[in-house]
């Protein structure tokens, strides 16, 4: 298995990318995937991860950092803009269909937690999308408005959408608007913020485990007004007749969004639990890990055409 750095043009921003290609040789172009990663994540984090895993089990992948985070461009820095987002993916696609190793008729996408959300959007509106697969994947608008477990008190969101209306006149007047700081300094002080969720996010994001010198840890102010009215989940029902997998913990307090994803889905599906493990788990823990790549490789080898051999 090789990885190369390429990149490509997202709505006229550079988007930077690493792409996997699996080391046996092929009787002929690929299927792939492209591999989005979560919230304030990086191309080098779990999108990485997976998308090396499935490059080892035959399928050419793409990991990209989405616009205005990472090594790709855009300006502010930090923005997380779900048109843009969504765009990503498509272009992603795009890029996948020039090049000679790929099939172009057979390309699917890989979403984890944020990037899920964004698959299901991207995917309804680009029928080059054979197949949508999802890990841990989640609405962040609803997210942001409703909180991790779907009970946050309304008046959060609201106080939020205050900062971010001031922030907006500041920089009107020619002044620096601040950032919306992501995580805080310690463990309980995310356990406080953002409970038992919170605390996971933080033992990835800010301890050895997964950080990463550029994942995020701020958004600019300005991506929370534009999360406001976005809904990953409306395009939901034009994915039919292409099949979806959603992969799940079972102790993931973010689970209520894939289940909202299933009733809403109206073609072939499947929700996948993951017995022990909660949303981060599926970032990084092998035990957890190793049992979605499996169902992955399933999933795909069926949809985006025959099984692969596997370059283990």
């Amino acid at each position: 298995m090789s990885r190369t750095t390429v990149t490509f043009d997202s709505a006229g921003i550079r988007i930077a990318a690493h792409l996997y290609t699996p080391g046996a040789p092929a009787a002929g172009p690929r299927p792939a995937l492209v591999v989005g990663h979560p919230g304030t994540g990086v191309k080098e984090q779990t999108a990485g991860a997976y998308a090396r895993r499935m490059a080892e089990r035959g399928f050419v992948t793409l990991a990209f950092d989405a616009a205005y985070q990472g090594e790709s461009g855009g300006l502010p820095r930090g923005l997380e803009d779900p048109a843009q987002r969504v765009e990503d993916f498509k272009a992603a696609v795009s890029h996948l269909t020039t090049r000679d190793e790929v099939d172009a008729g057979r390309i699917g996408l890989l979403g984890i937690c944020a990037s899920g959300g964004y698959a299901l959007a991207a995917a309804g509106g680009d029928h080059r999308v054979r197949a949508v697969a999802t890990v841990s994947g989640v609405d962040v608008a609803r997210q942001f408005r409703l909180g991790a477990d779907g009970t946050q008190d309304p008046a959060v969101f609201q106080r939020l959408l205050d900062a971010a209306a001031r922030a907006r006149t500041t920089a009107a007047r020619g002044e620096h608007p601040g950032v919306l700081t992501m995580f805080p300094e310690t463990a309980e002080q995310a356990g406080a913020l953002g409970g038992e969720h919170g605390v996971q996010g933080f033992e990835y994001y800010c301890t050895p485990r997964g950080a990463h010198e550029r994942s995020a840890k701020f958004l600019a102010w300005e991506s929370v007004d534009r999360l406001a009215s976005f809904d990953a989940f409306h395009a939901v029902p034009l994915l039919a007749p292409r099949p979806l997998l959603q992969i799940v913990g079972a102790r993931a307090v973010t689970s209520w969004m894939a289940v909202d994803v299933h009733q809403r889905a109206t073609g072939p599906k499947e929700l996948h639990w993951i017995e022990g493990a909660d949303h981060v788990d599926l970032y990084d823990k092998k035990e957890h890990v190793d049992r979605a790549v499996d169902k992955l490789t399933d999933f795909c080898a069926t949809h985006l055409g025959p099984h692969p051999e596997t370059d283990r």
